[in-house]
Order: structure tokens, then sequence, then C-alpha cells
């Protein structure tokens, strides 16, 4: 039997929940935003979720007994279930709240790591790796004197897995992203988990693009940790997530100390708490909380099928149309099926620097990232210092991608090639 079509997702509708893109620019243009792979929008839901909460309900958690306390207790942990289930954890114990991915890939990297890493390891990074999984891993095999290993890129920014045998033999970890913050390519993590995993290897994932605009099941991907932020898929910025296979969470030591994550603390020494306190100390991101779960309600309210189809279709009309209407002064780096790769192109226009097209895009209302994306190594790679990136969401449609593409075209004449 055929499946059921996917209902394409009313992007006005959507619009008209995002109070920035009402806004027009200095110059009074139309707002386009196309940088939401470096930080989304945020829509009224959670807006309004962090805002009653600091109005209603705000207190200090896991300390107090009374009302208030106990409120803002159970709609932080309540988050923390949510997010649970959006990504298919077994446990919400297995879910970890910190400040940001980084923080997250960080935890790993010092507490797994520093455990049990050393002389003779491995860990396997790719050449599509953020900054943030590739700088961990060098300030601790600094102290441990372990090796790093990469997995190359193929011609079209897609991983080359032809020595990936040879890549595991003796490794302990792997670092992945799942979606390129660059290129958009999505990688294949099930694949790579299994020969991991049959070489002796656990699996880290950087899912910072994936979970925002792919349906994501931590158990189907086969990883034994992955990192994502809030603010990337219509929550706050302050608030990451850290998921962990129970068993490897609760065998690590903790990341930071103080207060919260110690179930004893005396003048000889302490006993850190149970999972998930262990590696939430402090004070936590609570309110941040509160605006993921609105986040994930207002995401699964749409259908993450749907966005992903919708954003397949609408990279595939960029594709064909900034193609077709720049030619070859216009080089996109990653895989040219829009289906092998999330929303998100880097455009390379003539011998024209990314900070000057972003510049004259600014000017037309179009907003894009222009840079190394720290992801510097693939840059390299890439043969190029930048790239001019621009990335859709769920409130972008076609007409955003008709103005790109006569921004872009207005830059190329402004430079006169």
């Amino acid at each position: 039997m055929a499946a059921e079509p996917i209902t394409p997702i009313d992007v006005a509708a959507i619009r008209r929940d995002f109070p920035v893109l009402e806004k027009p620019t200095r110059a009074g243009k139309r707002l386009v935003f196309l940088d939401s792979a470096a930080s989304s929008q945020k829509p009224r839901p959670v807006l309004e979720a962090m805002t009653g909460f600091y109005e209603t309900e705000y207190a200090n958690i896991h300390r107090g007994v009374y009302e208030l306390a106990e409120a803002s207790t159970a709609r932080y942990e309540g988050a923390r279930a949510r997010t649970a289930r959006f990504i298919g954890a077994s446990s919400p114990n297995e879910v970890i709240f910190t400040k940001n991915a980084t923080e997250g890939i960080n935890l790993v990297a010092r507490s797994w790591g520093g455990a049990n890493l050393g002389p003779g390891d491995a860990v396997v990074l790719t050449q599509l790796e953020h900054h943030a999984d590739i700088v961990p891993w060098f300030q601790l095999q600094a102290e441990k004197g372990f090796e790093i290993r990469w997995i190359p890129i193929t011609a079209d920014a897609q991983l080359d897995l032809t020595d990936l045998d040879r890549l595991l033999d003796g490794a302990k970890l792997v670092g992945l992203t799942a979606m390129s913050n660059v290129t958009g390519t999505l990688t294949p993590v099930r694949r790579i988990t299994d020969a991991a995993h049959a070489a002796g290897a656990l699996v880290l994932v950087d899912a910072c693009q994936l979970v925002p605009h792919v349906a994501t099941d931590v158990a189907a991907l086969g990883a034994d940790f992955a990192a994502f932020s809030a603010h990337k898929m219509c929550g706050p910025s302050g608030i990451g997530v850290l998921w962990g296979r129970e068993a490897l969470l609760d065998a690590a030591p903790p990341f930071l100390g103080g207060g919260g994550m110690i179930l004893d603390v005396t003048l000889e020494g302490f006993t850190p708490g149970a999972l998930p306190a262990k590696f939430e100390a402090g004070t936590p991101p609570i309110a941040e909380a509160v605006g993921l779960h609105a986040a994930i309600e207002y995401l699964d309210a749409i259908g993450m099928e749907r966005i992903r189809e919708h954003e397949v279709t609408l990279t595939g009309y960029a594709l064909r149309t900034l193609t077709e209407r720049l030619g070859d002064r216009l080089t996109i780096h990653g895989p040219a099926e829009p289906a092998a790769r999330g929303g998100v192109l880097s455009l390379a226009l003539a011998d024209v620097h990314a900070h000057d097209v972003s510049q004259v895009l600014d000017e037309h209302g179009v907003c894009i990232r222009p840079g190394h994306h720290c992801a510097k190594p693939l840059m390299r790679v890439l043969g190029t210092n930048a790239t001019a990136r621009a990335s859709f969401y769920v409130y972008n449609d076609t007409d955003d991608v008709d103005c790109l593409a006569e921004a872009l075209e207005a830059a190329a004449d402004f430079f006169a090639f």
C-alpha cells in the first residue's frame, strides 16, 4: 500500500507566529531570515510560555518545598520528560540539560573521555565537524596522548567511508555530525554507529542541525551520546541537551562540581547524586527548559515529517533557482540531491568575498551568515576561507528563495563581473 502523501505546511500561517518576521528592515524591506542554521527565530508560544512562567511560577528548583518551588520543579522536570519523548530516549534520566550543545560535547570529552582514553587509543572525527566536536578532543589529547583520526569527504561533501574499517581499528570513540552546518550533508549515522560498535567504539553524534529539521530517534541512530541546542529549534538560547545511554552516564564521573549534583559532602570528600542531577551542578536554565518544552510542542504540532518534506522541496527549488539564475557565477557546496542534505546552502559568488556578499544582501533585507561557520578544517578542504550561508526553516518559502536569488544577482551586478 502506498504511503499517504504528507500535507504541506502552511508557511503563511507559521510566519504569523514569529513577531520578528513582521518587522521591516531599516531600508523598509520585508525581512527574509535565512540564518536558522546559526539560530532560529522564536514563535509566540515559546515567548509566551517563558514570560508566563516568569510571571506566575518561577522559583529555584529541587530545593524549596513551598508551592511555587514545587510548581517550578514540575515544569523543569516536565521539560526533561518531554525532551526524552521527542528524541526517543528510554528514560528522562538520559537527558542532561546543559548550557548548549558545545557544553554537552565537552562534558562527554572531559567526563567519559577523561576516564577512558589514553595512549594507544584513538578518537575518529570527520572533516565535516564543527569546532565544538574538534577542539575538546585536541584539548584532551594534549593531556591523555591518544590519536585523532579523520574520515575524509568526497568532492560533493559526502563522507568517504572507503577506509572506515582501518580508521576504526583500535578506536574508542567516533565524533560525528548528523548534518553538516556548512554543506547540509546528511551523514549515514546508522552505518557508522554499527561499524563503530562492531569495532568496540562508542559514537557521539552532533545532532544540532538534525533535531530541529528531521524526526530524530536516538535508538534508531544507534548512538551512545547525542548533543543539540534549543536555540536552533525555535527554543531559547542558554539551554542545550546531552543525551547519553544511562549506563554510560551512570559510570562516568561528574563534569562540574557544586550545588545540586551531590548526594553528600563531608570534610573528606563527596558522593555525587544520581542521574540526571549528577551532571547539572548549580542553578540550571529553568525558564529556558520551559521554553524548550514549548518549542518541542510547537514543532510536533506542525509535524517533523512535514517539516522535513517542506525543507527538501524548498532546498530543491533553491538549488534549481539559484543555478538557473546565476549559472557558473555561483558555487553551491555540498550534495546535489536535495534528499541527501538539509536546508543549508553554502555559497560562493565568483571572486566576491562572502562578507561582501552578505553586506549587499542585507541591503535587500536578506539575512545570511558569512564566514567559516566554526568549521575551519572543512573550509580548508573546500579550498576557501569563507562561504555565504543561507539556511531554511519552517517560516521560509519559495518567495524567500526568490528574494535570495534577486539579491545575489544584485551583488553580482554591484561587483561588476
